[in-house]
């Protein structure tokens, strides 16, 4: 069974961007050593139309299948790409959106862990990242059996929560644990189940 991984950006006090879910304040932190680190360990993750520029090349190595919620794929869409990881299979949880505006993103309008079920079952050695935002991770907590927590020394007060879910403790075990010197911390955690 694939895993269902949430490599997910956040603040100190666990935001994902502000109250309209802009998180712009925590690329200032994408510094050489953790850029570079990044690129070499989550290589999948650069979206393709920034490879080139950040100097990644790698093949995938953690994920073949990226989900995203509309308001993190209309960063892209707002830039004129309609595929931001078009080097991996992509799909996007809306229902604002009828039809795909391009071949290689499908769209999943209902019954989004059911489509995630269907996925994780698939044969593949690479599990699927779920990309963002609070709402579909709220959706999809159940099916999560990864986190990726990059932390950024940033507290914002208020904001997008990195779940948009109801009060219900759910555990996951501490994994790897990386700092650097600009003030990120990248944790790995596991659900306990």
């Amino acid at each position: 069974m694939r895993k269902l991984t949430y490599y997910i950006a956040c603040t100190i006090d666990g935001f994902i961007g502000d109250p309209e879910g802009d998180a712009t304040s925590l690329y200032k932190y994408a510094e050489a050593s953790y850029a570079q680190w990044m690129g070499a360990e989550y290589p999948e993750t650069v979206p393709t139309h920034l490879r080139e520029l950040a100097g990644v090349d790698g093949d995938p190595r953690h994920f073949d299948t990226v989900i995203q919620g509309m308001g993190s794929y209309r960063i892209a869409l707002d830039i004129g790409v309609t595929s931001p990881f078009g080097h991996l299979r992509e799909f996007v949880a809306t229902r604002s959106l009828t039809e795909s505006p391009d071949p290689d993103v499908e769209l999943i309008a209902d019954d989004l862990v059911g489509r995630v079920r269907e996925l994780k079952a698939e044969g593949s050695p690479l599990g699927i990242w779920l990309c963002g935002g609070s709402t579909i991770a709220g959706e999809l907590v159940e099916e999560i059996d990864e986190l990726v927590i990059k932390t950024y020394p940033q507290v914002y007060g208020s904001g997008m929560p990195m779940f948009g879910a109801g009060f219900e403790p759910r555990d996951f075990e501490l994994g790897e644990v990386r700092t650097f010197d600009n003030g990120v911390l990248v944790r790995t955690y596991t659900r306990k189940r």
